[in-house]
Formats: C-alpha cells, sequence, structure tokens
C-alpha cells in the first residue's frame, strides 16, 4: 500500500489508540486468496461413535450401489465414509445423533435405492422427506425435500393431516446417485417461562442445487416424529423404520442467538470526489454524529460525493474467528479492527467485488474504524456482513444501505411448448465462454446444449430452459444464455479424436481435418449435427425421455479410419454390474445397456485427479447409443 493511505489509516486510528502506538502493515485483501466462510464441524463416518446407540439396521460402509431392476435394496462393499440404513423386521429403528442443536446449517449427501423412503428429522421433530422421487411430474411434501405434513387424530377421520409443504420443483436425481442437500433450520423460540413464541422454520432448504423451500414455518412436530413437545434443543434424526438410505459427508454449523453490538459508534462526514481515499486532514468536514448502525444513506446532499468514516467499538459475543464481508457499489470501503486492515476495497468496486476478511477476536469490547467512500453522485450502496463462532451470518449494515441485486437484469425467458426450440448464444461452461453454442429445449423439458465449433455436448438439463436478458436486455453485451433448471455438465472438450493409442492425451482443440456442417433438422424438429473429418461422416443426434431426466445419444458414423469418442470426464468414473457407468462420484450415469459389443474404456485424464472414459469407434458405416441420466 502507498504511504498516502497509511498515512490516513493512521489518522483514523489515532481516535481509537495513541497516535504514538504502531500500526501494523496493512494487507490488501484484493491480493490474498480470502477466507470466505468459516469452516463446518465434521460428522465423523468412520465409525458409529457420533450417533447413541444404535441397532444393527445401521452400519458404516466403503461403497454403495444401486441395483435399478430392485426395489428398496443396497448392494455394499466394506470400508469406511459411509451411513447405510438396511432395515429388516425386528431391526428397524431410528438414528439419533449424539449431538443436539438449536438453530442449525447441515449439509450432506444422500442416496436413495428405488422406491426408498425415509427422512430428516430436525430436533427429531421436524422432518424434510427423503424419497425416491425421479420422474414425478408434480412433486408433493411427501417427496424428497417435502416438509413433510402434520398429523393429528383430533381433528377427525379424513381430516388428521394437514399443513405439509412441497418443493418448489422436483430436484430429485435418479436411484443410486448422490443428492446434495442444505439446510438452514431455526428451533421454535421460547420466553423465560418456557412459552413458546416463535415457531421452528426452515429459512433455507436446497437440493442439487435447486431451492426449494424459504423462511418456511412449522407449527409444530411433523408426522412420525420422535417427539411430540416442542423444545429450544434436540438431537437429527435419521429416520430408520421405513426403508433404505444411504449417507455421507455429513457437516454442520450450530449457532445462538448471538449478535455483534455498536458501542460509543460515532460518525464523520467529509466532502470527497477522489477514488481513492485521500488524507483526512485535507477534506471539509460536514458534519460529525453518535449513531447506532452504519448506512450509506447517511451520506446527505443531493447525489452527494461523500466520505464516511465511523470509528467506535464493537462488542464481540464469542471469542473465535469471524468472517468479515463488505460490499459496496461502484464505490469503496476499508475495515479496521484494533490495528488491523480486515477489508480493503479502496477504489472503485462493484457489488460482486470479493471484500472478504478474517479476524481472530476476542469476547468483548473492540475498536473498529470503516470507511466508505461515496465517490459517485448517482451511485451508492454499503453492506458489512459477518460469521462467527456460533453465529450465523447476518448483516451488520442498516436495511436499506444496499440493494444486493443492484444491476441484476430482468428475466427474460425462453421455452418451449408444443415444438422444440433453438437458441444460439454464448454460453458459460465452467469459467470458459463458448461462443459458438446452440442450446434445445424440447416438449419433454429435457434440454441440452451443443458446441458447434468443438462438435461436443456441453451440458443437459430438466425444467425451465433458458433465461437471455444478457443476451437481449439493452445491448446485450455478454451476449449470454443461462439454463434454468439443474443441468449436468459434460466435459467440454472435442467429443472426437484420433489418438496413437488409449494412453494419448486428449486433446484441447479440434485439427483441421474436422469440419462442422452445421444441422439438418430430424421430424420432431430437433437438430442432427454433422461433421466432416477425414472425408468421413459424424452424425450426432439427440432424444429426449418423455418422463425421466433422461437424454439418449445416437452417433451415426461413416468414416475411413477408426476415431476415439471422449463421453464423459470426473473425478471418479464406475463401470457398474448394469453395463452402466456412474460419472463424476455418482453424479450422472452413462448407460450402455442396450448397445451391443461396445468396450468403454476408463483411463486416467489429462486434467490432474480426473479420469475419461472413451470409447473406440471402428471406421465404416457405425452407429453408437448411449443414454445420459441424471
Amino acid at each position: 500500500m502507498n504511504k498516502l493511505i497509511k498515512t490516513i489509516f493512521t489518522l483514523v486510528l489515532c481516535g481509537l489508540l495513541s497516535c504514538s502506538e504502531r500500526v501494523s502493515e496493512i494487507v490488501d485483501t484484493q491480493k490474498t486468496d480470502p477466507i470466505k466462510v468459516l469452516p463446518f464441524k465434521i460428522l465423523s463416518l468412520d465409525d458409529l461413535s457420533g450417533f447413541k446407540p444404535v441397532a444393527k439396521n445401521w452400519k458404516i460402509v466403503g461403497d454403495t450401489y444401486v441395483d435399478q431392476k430392485q426395489k428398496r435394496v443396497f448392494v455394499s462393499s466394506p470400508g469406511t465414509g459411509i451411513l447405510l440404513n438396511e432395515p429388516e423386521q425386528g431391526m428397524k429403528e431410528n438414528l439419533f445423533t449424539a449431538f443436539e442443536h438449536g438453530d442449525i446449517e447441515l449439509e450432506l449427501d444422500v442416496m436413495m435405492p428405488v422406491h426408498s423412503n425415509s427422512g430428516l428429522y430436525f430436533q427429531g421433530r421436524y422432518e424434510i422427506q427423503l424419497l425416491d422421487s425421479w420422474g414425478v411430474a408434480e412433486a408433493k411434501s411427501s417427496d424428497i425435500g417435502g416438509i413433510y405434513q402434520r398429523w393429528d387424530e383430533s381433528r377427525g377421520k379424513g381430516n388428521e393431516r394437514f399443513e405439509g409443504y412441497a418443493p418448489s420443483m422436483n430436484a430429485a436425481k435418479a436411484p443410486g446417485l448422490w443428492q446434495h442437500f442444505k439446510i438452514i433450520f431455526h428451533a421454535p423460540k421460547f420466553d423465560s417461562s418456557g412459552k413458546k413464541i416463535k415457531n421452528a422454520w426452515f429459512e433455507e432448504v436446497w437440493l442439487n442445487g435447486a431451492l426449494l423451500h424459504q423462511n418456511q414455518e412449522v407449527s409444530g412436530p411433523t408426522r412420525a416424529s420422535a417427539f411430540q413437545d416442542e423444545k429450544p434443543m434436540g438431537p437429527l434424526m435419521i429416520q430408520g423404520d421405513h426403508a433404505a438410505v444411504a449417507i455421507r459427508n455429513i457437516k454442520y454449523k450450530l449457532y445462538e442467538d448471538k449478535k455483534i453490538a455498536f458501542k460509543n459508534l460515532t460518525m464523520k462526514e467529509y466532502e470527497n470526489k477522489s477514488q481513492l481515499i485521500p488524507d483526512l486532514d485535507t477534506l471539509v468536514v460536514v458534519r460529525e454524529i453518535k449513531t447506532d448502525s452504519i448506512s450509506s444513506t447517511m451520506a446527505t446532499g443531493e447525489n452527494p460525493q461523500k466520505l464516511l468514516v465511523y470509528n467506535g467499538k464493537m462488542n464481540i459475543p464469542n471469542s473465535g474467528d469471524y468472517i468479515f464481508d463488505m460490499k459496496v457499489h461502484r464505490g469503496g470501503g476499508v475495515l479496521i479492527i484494533d490495528s488491523d486492515t480486515i477489508v480493503n476495497l479502496n477504489g472503485d468496486f462493484e457489488v460482486n467485488a470479493p471484500g472478504f476478511g478474517l479476524a481472530s477476536l476476542q469476547k468483548g469490547d473492540v475498536p473498529f474504524t470503516l470507511i466508505y467512500n461515496k465517490h459517485r453522485p448517482y451511485q451508492r450502496g454499503l453492506a458489512l456482513f459477518v460469521e462467527g463462532p456460533e453465529i450465523a451470518k447476518y448483516a451488520i449494515h442498516a436495511k436499506g444501505s444496499i440493494t444486493i441485486n443492484q444491476g441484476s437484469l430482468p428475466e427474460m425467458i425462453v421455452s418451449a411448448s408444443d415444438e422444440a426450440v433453438m437458441q444460439r448464444s454464448f454460453l458459460m461452461h465452467g469459467d470458459t465462454k463458448r461462443t459458438h453454442c446452440i442450446s434445445v429445449a424440447t416438449p419433454q423439458g429435457i434440454n441440452y446444449s451443443y458446441d458447434v465449433s468443438f462438435g461436443s455436448l456441453l451440458q443437459a438439463w430438466s425444467g425451465g430452459f433458458l433465461n437471455v436478458a444478457k443476451m437481449w436486455h439493452s445491448r446485450g453485451g455478454q451476449q449470454l444464455a443461462e439454463p434454468i433448471g439443474l443441468p449436468v455438465s459434460i466435459h467440454g472438450n472435442p467429443d472426437f479424436a484420433y489418438l496413437e493409442n488409449e494412453k494419448s492425451n486428449w486433446p484441447d482443440s479440434i485439427s483441421t481435418s474436422y469440419h462442422q456442417l452445421g444441422y439438418e433438422l430430424s421430424q420432431d424438429g430437433t437438430p442432427v449435427f454433422l461433421m466432416e473429418v477425414d472425408g468421413g461422416l459424424i452424425k450426432n443426434e439427440f432424444i429426449p425421455s418423455d418422463t425421466l431426466r433422461k437424454l439418449t445419444r445416437i452417433i451415426k458414423t461413416d468414416l475411413n479410419k477408426n476415431i476415439w469418442h471422449k463421453i464423459a470426464e470426473g473425478s471418479i468414473i464406475e463401470a457398474l454390474p448394469d453395463n452402466t457407468y456412474a460419472i463424476d462420484d455418482k453424479n450422472y450415469f452413462v448407460d450402455f445397456s442396450e448397445s451391443e459389443g461396445v468396450e468403454p474404456v476408463i483411463r486416467k485424464g489429462k486434467a490432474a485427479g480426473k479420469q475419461e472414459l472413451l470409447v473406440n469407434i471402428s471406421e465404416g458405416k457405425k452407429e453408437l447409443s448411449y443414454k445420459i441420466i441424471w
């Protein structure tokens, strides 16, 4: 940092510290790799010691496989890392964690066999349903991710069921795939006499990247809960008396109802037009006030250009590490706690600029300075969020200080109805912008994107099609279309390549012998993509399933020599007994069960920690088909 900025920070800190004290070296947080969240606690699955005494239907295994032809059945292998329930007659008890929780943030992976059923009961009372809901057209509260209904026989026959909340969409993957939950739950609140003053509620329930519930209250324990009363604390329960379920990667954060408080807070307002924070002695003080909050709206005047400098103390409720997250809208900001620069956004920053900082703080009062540089007359916005030990991330700034979605565009949706729809656009594939893409929506609700320049399938998804606001709003500068729904990302490399042998590295780009010939339309209006390779022809056709998240790929070739086809890439690729391959640690399946004579090859990929699935296509006229299932 330059001397001028150091001088400013020294001047600011003189209000907090003796000026003779040395101010520590300022760290430019924009040039370090910031920690954005505090770590979760891990529930070890090396054994069952993290749970209360259990029945024999629960065990720890190393791997699980679902036979798609059997209902509610797992095939498992020895090892650690996976919690497995296999209930049998006389041996089907629920499982309770050794720890109890009030407010909690929980993440875990679940795997459901065909037609299986289980549940996650927060505090042993409030259920998020686990079910094989793959292919369900309209999800109900009894489907995976639903908040299960309550039950009260005193309401009379036929009226026992009440409440229960369906997920916003059916986000279920196919049985045998790992599905990821992220859930933030709040326990009911009670006054000093023990009277309930606030219902339990699910702040967020996410499944496979889809938000299913937000701020949904539950008035009491749901059906089949372990307890009928309500309390501030209780164990997490996993239902074990219904059917088989596998769970892994359980991690959580326990939260208390505590927050940082401000003490002796003052704000000085200066006139300022500079993007960089100048020496405060050179600025005109507009006013100085006592305040109890921090807000960009404290900048006075019409379209003001001001510098707001807050000084005071933070009362820290728990000792430990705190993550601060500052956001500014077309402005600048700095956060100093004690003598350390925690966040440095000195300059001109957008809302999405990273402004994270880690501070190890002791319980009690600590001095701080916050500077907000509103140097643009027509732009304003300041936010400061914090997460701490047993403290969920929340906003320290006053309401109205910022709109986080400032600059966001209104949605512009393209969708299919009775006919297939094609949309050319740029697309993001990972961190790379692809510029020659065609996305296809089908009446069946199965969608996919194809990179014409690479001749490669990029992704497949179900549900909504594309948000094209970044293409059509105003000048559409980014030209980006964004999939709506749950995309499964395919490798994105060229799909076909000549290799010297099966150990040769897969190319990152196509050679000059490849020529894209566009596409022709099939009878149902979907494209068949054409490619010429050394005088030979490759045709790619994609056929959606009517009811399931499944896309069939048909490749027809007429070639002068053998060629390799790269089907998939992932951290772990596993050949399953039913001629199906589990891709990327059971993220999706590739199914060859209806293809005879195909011999896929699993090999080490070019990228570190990756495997590839290849198949060799021989010369002449050939046809290869397989299904992508998720």
